[in-house]
């Protein structure tokens, strides 16, 4: 590394900053960073210890941080403004965190959606799930946010918007995509829906959670069509054909997603049901 009498030219220093020259320049001609000595040769040379003040620098920088507002904050040598500024810069970190986390979650539910398998059609088959985390909302809790000429567009409406009512009142991060939640109906099959859900990142303590639990789950994919009906009559037969025993609700939910499912041929739901630890009889 080039140094004279101790010193770091421009081109030395930045490399050991893991920047550029240009950088440096426009922060000098700025007034953010000047070099800390000039030369009999003319040639500007920064001091090593600056390099403490290029890294805060470039960690105002990567918060968001003004230049004129580092540039206070450096020549002013405040604690007290300091302290003011570190903490809103951490409360701005935070919430990109939270927002970079939500993302997360949405991209792998969608990832895991597409992705479950390309397998056949209307066939039940059977699959560990892990438990998912839901906000659940009571279908009599919402037919009283609804009137009975209500469309489905006019209903999904009704729906979404509680979902992001209650979602910024709890501070619940969810991808939106809905779900309904049956109870067993007769000779083993789903019957009336009680709860519309939608996932949420995690588990939380409000009045709206509900934990599908994990378990070996009998399902069936039901793709290119809207009207899942006949999913839900092919898995009550599978249930009394092989005189399968389940428990707890029938979970229906929507794999193709705010990507490809305003196109029918693309639709793709699943239907599943938790087995119970018995075997299934004879």
């Amino acid at each position: 590394m080039e140094r004279k009498k101790g010193w770091l030219t421009s081109g030395a220093f930045a490399a050991l900053c893991g920047t550029t020259k240009e950088t440096l320049r426009h922060y000098k001609d700025v007034g953010l960073l000047l070099p800390a000595h000039q030369g009999d040769n003319g040639y500007f040379y920064y001091d090593v210890e600056q390099f403490y003040d290029f890294y805060a620098i470039s960690i105002f920088r990567q918060t968001g941080t003004p230049l004129e507002e580092i540039c206070r904050c450096l020549r002013g040598q405040d604690t007290t403004k300091t302290i003011e500024l570190l903490r809103e810069q951490k409360d701005r970190l935070e919430a990109e965190r939270r927002r970079l986390e939500h993302m997360d979650f949405v991209l792998s539910s969608a990832l895991h959606n597409l992705e479950f398998g390309p397998g056949p059609d209307m066939v039940p088959r059977t699959a560990w799930f892990d438990r998912e985390h839901l906000l659940a909302l009571p279908v009599g809790e919402l037919e009283g946010l609804m009137t009975p000429a209500d469309s489905e567009d006019e209903t999904l409406i009704v729906v979404l918007e509680r979902c992001r009512a209650l979602c910024s009142q709890y501070g619940i991060q969810t991808d939106f995509q809905l779900g309904a939640i049956h109870q067993p109906g007769e000779q083993g099959g789903p019957g009336a829906i009680s709860h519309l859900y939608t996932r949420i990142k995690e588990k939380a303590d409000f009045p709206y959670y509900k934990e599908k639990p994990a378990g070996n789950y009998l399902y069936l994919c039901c793709r290119g069509h809207w009207d899942i009906s006949a999913g839900y009559a092919a898995l009550s037969r599978c249930i009394l054909e092989r005189g399968l025993e389940t428990t707890g609700e029938f979970y229906a939910c929507d794999l193709a997603g705010f990507i490809l499912n305003s196109v029918e041929k693309n639709a793709a739901s699943m239907i599943s049901v938790r087995l119970s630890d018995q075997p299934p009889t004879a």
